[in-house]
């Protein structure tokens, strides 16, 4: 067995006011050598929305740990709730004499800058996503087919705002919806993905620009996501592409209302048009894993 003093892993709630809201994520350290299959089978045991892996920790030439993400069914190039918990985590277990602290956080082949600010009895963490990639509009008749197994018609859109695909690292199809249509979603059919794709996107969100509100689910349409950093940095993004904010301002999105646990992404973009993407830390509870991978 493990030895019960050696902590491996942490659950924190991110993009949260409080502990108990926000989105819950599981964060494990020092999994070097721990096989993806094994990752994959711990996050569908804790059935969070998605799990993060750290290795490779490092605080001697800089803060720097390398990251693998996996939800209950796949593995993640990039995603933002995990990468903020993930810092808070390694502030308090690496640097908790430090205030603030810089880290970069390595997911594949890219590198996320990632800042640290604690905060007594949480952490108040802040990502840079990058420059948004932010594809040509499309038209409400493109997206006939996501809305239509979304349960939504073309009515549901904002009449004079385009669907749009932007990324900032994961490719969101924008779906700008009148208030009153957020609560209708109903998913019809099981090829969601099959849509998205031929539009050249990986996931779907709809957006009430007007209360900055969102709601995004895995595209199996089974789990609404609670708070989704990767989708906040496109949200923002479209409203600044669009004239709705202006570009130094700074944006509140809300999510997580469908699923009890209101939850708050804030976005802003710097003078390099970088979208960066904050939100407070809740340590919920540490432990160690007493099953371990076998070798």
């Amino acid at each position: 067995m493990q030895n019960r003093q050696t902590r491996n892993y942490y659950h924190v709630d991110v993009f949260a006011e409080k502990a108990y809201s926000g989105n819950g994520l599981a964060v494990f350290l020092h999994t070097e050598n721990w096989p993806a299959d094994f990752m994959q089978t711990l996050t569908q045991e804790k059935q969070q929305f998605e799990s993060i892996f750290l290795s490779n920790i490092q605080t001697t030439n800089g803060y720097y740990a390398s990251a693998r993400i996996f939800t209950v069914e796949e593995e993640l190039t990039f995603a933002g709730h995990p990468i903020l918990g993930a810092a808070a985590v390694l502030h308090r277990t690496q640097a908790n004499d430090q205030q603030q602290c810089a880290w970069t956080i390595q997911v594949g082949e890219r590198e996320i800058a990632v800042r640290s600010d604690h905060r007594g009895d949480h952490f108040v963490c802040q990502m840079n996503q990058g420059k948004p990639n932010i594809q040509a509009a499309l038209s409400h008749t493109q997206v006939a087919g996501v809305l239509q197994r979304l349960g939504l018609q073309q009515s549901d859109l904002i009449r004079n705002l385009p669907p749009q695909i932007i990324s900032t690292g994961l490719d969101y199809l924008i779906l700008p919806i009148l208030s009153d249509a957020i609560d209708k979603v109903q998913f019809c059919g099981k090829d969601l993905e099959q849509e998205l794709a031929k539009l050249g996107a990986k996931f779907v969100f709809i957006f009430d620009v007007q209360e900055r509100e969102i709601r995004t689910w895995d595209n199996a349409g089974k789990v609404e996501d609670i708070a989704t950093g990767s989708a906040a940095g496109p949200a923002a993004a479209y409203l600044y592409a669009h004239g709705l904010v202006q570009s130094d301002q700074s944006i509140t999105i809300q999510q997580g209302r469908f699923r009890h646990r209101p939850s708050c992404l804030s976005v802003e973009k710097n003078s390099d048009g970088e979208i960066l993407v904050s939100g407070g830390v809740w340590g919920i509870s540490s432990g160690h894993l007493e099953a371990m991978p076998r070798k």
